[in-house]
């Protein structure tokens, strides 16, 4: 079944709907609420960039995801979800491009089609979520230490949190909101799966969106990108932040480690050690 080569596109309203009258208003209109987060530094007072990968590293919500996956998939190419790929590590564009080929589902190389195909496929992804917004919290879980650990940084000097995750963003907005970790985020810097580019270089452009806000620099010696995959470390290499490697999801201790991150922990569970690397890492400013 030839579907024309999948492009990636940032508006994935979908054509001929009135969005103020169907559920997936609901979540955008949560992420519009939530771009500013309820607890962060002043403008002007932050210098540090602390970025959170969200699945399997702050929380779980394997079960509707897939649910959400298969029904977009099916909505889109009119076949069911046979095969679906790892996951871990990948944007909802590489899910679906794998996924077309896991399912032997061909495609051309129409730039129209292919965006036009991406953007239907992001507006069922993003209603899939939308109508299972209840399941998140009962059938999904928050990982050990996740609250704390993400409340304890937001109280560091000079931090600003966000998140950088292959989630498109009314998805992200609404897995964070249904664990309550929402209002310690500035969602508006944040890097997301709806946006055409590699995590790496989304890690950057966080960066730029940051210091555009809070005339700051961030580089290096003040950003951090915590995560669990072995493409998250590379992602931090190449974005030029440094990495917290956590081992909750697919990827091993070992792996994370060999893979080049700077630090690699358990898990979240020991606030303390995660505030401590966290200020190792972003060389706080002797007297803090």
């Amino acid at each position: 079944m030839p579907l024309g080569r999948i492009g990636f596109s940032g508006n994935f309203r979908k054509p001929g709907v009135n969005c103020a009258s169907c559920p997936v208003s609901r979540v955008r209109s949560l992420a519009v609420l939530l771009v500013e987060p309820r607890r962060r530094c002043a403008i002007g007072a932050v210098d540090r960039l602390v970025l959170w990968n969200i699945d399997l590293t702050l929380l779980d919500v394997g079960r509707v995801s897939r649910d959400a996956y298969a029904d977009a998939f099916r909505r889109v190419t009119g076949r069911p979800l046979v095969s679906l790929p790892q996951l871990a590590g990948r944007s909802d564009s590489e899910i679906f491009f794998d996924a077309l080929a896991l399912n032997d589902l061909a495609f051309g190389s129409d730039q129209i089609a292919e965006d036009e195909l991406v953007a239907r496929y992001f507006w069922e992804l993003e209603a899939g979520f939308s109508t299972r917004q209840g399941q998140l919290a009962q059938s999904g879980q928050l990982l050990p230490g996740a609250r704390a650990a993400v409340a304890a940084t937001a109280d560091l000097p000079g931090v600003v949190q966000s998140v950088l995750t292959g989630t498109i963003r009314p998805n992200a907005v609404a897995k964070l909101h249904a664990f309550g970790l929402d209002r310690f985020f500035d969602l508006e810097i944040g890097g997301y799966g709806s946006d055409a580019y590699p995590r790496g270089t989304l890690l950057m452009m966080s960066m730029t969106r940051a210091a555009e806000k809070y005339a700051a620099r961030f580089g290096a010696d003040s950003a951090v990108y915590i995560a669990d995959t072995r493409r998250d470390v590379e992602a931090a290499s190449v974005g030029g932040a440094r990495c917290i490697a956590v081992a909750t999801g697919r990827d091993t201790a070992a792996e994370l480690a060999e893979a080049g991150a700077d630090v690699v922990l358990t898990d979240l569970s020991d606030t303390g050690q995660v505030t401590g690397v966290i200020d190792r890492l972003t060389r706080v400013p002797a007297g803090r």
